[in-house]
């Protein structure tokens, strides 16, 4: 390695100079850099031998520069790129600040504030990179790197393209992704992906920001694997109860294991993650308005609190007027009233309601009558509730002295029970009326 080192040193040394080691990944090794030509500090990312061997230096390099056409303030361009003592490199801007993964390394959870604007700023590159038919296919923590100045970069969209093809894929045997941020279809290893993919997994990005790890764990990429296919994600709020049900809604649609059901593109996703989806009380995000908007709106407020008073005082008025006016009804239309449960067992309560439904239903199967929606006799008022008599074995059938609306009638049968029936209601419009008898 040493002596590879070396050899690219010596390579580039009218270009570049290389000044020590940022990070090693599966793929690649990323040095910091100082560029000679334009006196700046410099990424300098070297993809390893075999990988350029396998791949071939000529599609590498073509896919990079392809890449390099991207230019969104929130993706990390790509600045130069060559080949050098038989190895295949590009360079990117130098970032001050750190990747999302040392972020998360140090807090583990991140302010809400500070998560939907990465969620969103990183949404809004992968909607410019998939309007120019490019797929990242490899979003991460890793991948998000984070400025000082609270600006979010997505990286890496050369490589990944390069190893997006089906021959690239073949050749050496790797499956873009990582598996914990991996969508169902990508894990698959379907070859036809699109946007959403990338979508869900900025979804558990956005997921490990919140909670503090991945939503799918695991000791071996292929535990994490099965259970994405087998199992849903645990909502935000179980984990983090602060978090508004809008933002847990978001997470849970880029989140959805078919790819119909998450957003349709990373645009959609980012306008669902703008401030106004949490709630001022829970977040403080929200921009506070200017006083003259503030106070505008208390007027109008004020003036349609004051338009509802007034309505609401002419409808009182129009009632008592019209309160001792016949109710017109109609002969097709019948309301079935709440029953008064009577009896010892007051556990029986729950028949109160469950009758009337009962009815209703029973009645919407005729042809002469169609029941009246619930609460329709709230503006009436019964000369004697139904009632519903629950006799039990070997007492009087009907008590004596009441007149009954509701009960049980006809032989007991050897139990004791007697069949039950609605045998008869009344209703009354307000201040009397004639009433009208249903017989059951």
């Amino acid at each position: 390695m040493t002596e590879t080192l070396e050899s690219l040193k010596a390579a580039l040394t009218d270009r570049y100079t290389l000044e020590r080691e940022l990070g090693r990944g599966g793929m690649a090794t990323v040095y910091l850099a100082h560029d000679l030509r334009h006196d700046r500090s410099v990424a300098l990312k070297v993809l390893h031998p075999d990988l350029t061997t396998t791949l071939g230096p000529d599609r590498v390099q073509r896919e990079i520069r392809y890449a390099a056409r991207l230019q969104h303030p929130h993706i990390l361009t790509v600045l130069d790129s060559g080949e050098s003592g038989g190895q295949l490199w590009f360079t990117m801007p130098y970032v001050e600040g750190e990747s999302l993964r040392e972020r998360l390394t140090r807090d583990r959870q991140l302010s809400l504030e500070d998560a939907l604007r990465i969620g969103r700023e990183a949404a809004q590159a992968l909607q410019y990179a998939h309007e120019h038919d490019v797929l990242h296919r490899d979003i991460k923590p890793e991948n998000l790197l984070l400025t000082r100045d609270g600006n979010t970069l997505v990286a890496d969209f050369g490589v990944a393209r390069a190893l997006a093809s089906e021959e690239a894929l073949t050749q050496t045997g790797l499956t873009v992704g990582t598996p914990a941020y991996m969508s169902p279809e990508q894990a698959a290893g379907e070859r036809q992906l699109d946007a959403r993919s990338d979508i869900y997994s900025l979804g558990c990005v956005l997921y490990e920001m919140l909670c503090g790890e991945p939503p799918f764990t695991g000791p071996t990429a292929q535990a994490i694997m099965a259970k994405r296919f087998s199992t849903s994600p645990t909502p935000v709020r179980v984990t983090r109860p602060e978090v508004p049900a809008d933002v847990d809604d978001v997470v849970q649609r880029a989140l959805a294991r078919t790819p119909a059901d998450r957003f349709a593109s990373a645009g959609e996703m980012a306008q669902s993650l703008r401030p106004s989806v949490a709630t001022p009380a829970a977040t403080g995000v929200l921009e506070r308005a200017p006083a003259r908007h503030q106070e505008g709106s208390h007027r109008t407020r004020w003036l349609v609190a004051g338009g509802v008073a007034a309505l609401t005082l002419v409808a009182m008025v129009a009632l008592m007027r019209n309160h001792d006016r016949p109710v017109a009804l109609d002969r097709g239309v019948i309301a079935v009233a709440p029953f008064r449960v009577t009896g010892a067992d007051s556990s029986l309560g729950y028949l109160r309601e469950g009758m009337v439904d009962l009815l209703s239903t029973k009645l919407s199967g005729t042809a002469a009558l169609r029941p009246a929606p619930a609460g329709a006799f709230q503006p009436f008022r019964l000369r004697q509730a139904p009632i519903l008599h629950l006799w039990q074995p070997g007492r009087r059938a009907t008590p004596r002295g009441r007149r009954r609306y509701g009960g049980c009638a006809g032989r007991p049968s050897p139990t004791g029970h007697r069949p039950c029936h609605l045998s008869s209601l009344r209703a009354l419009s307000p201040r009397g009326g004639p009433p009208r008898r249903v017989r059951g």
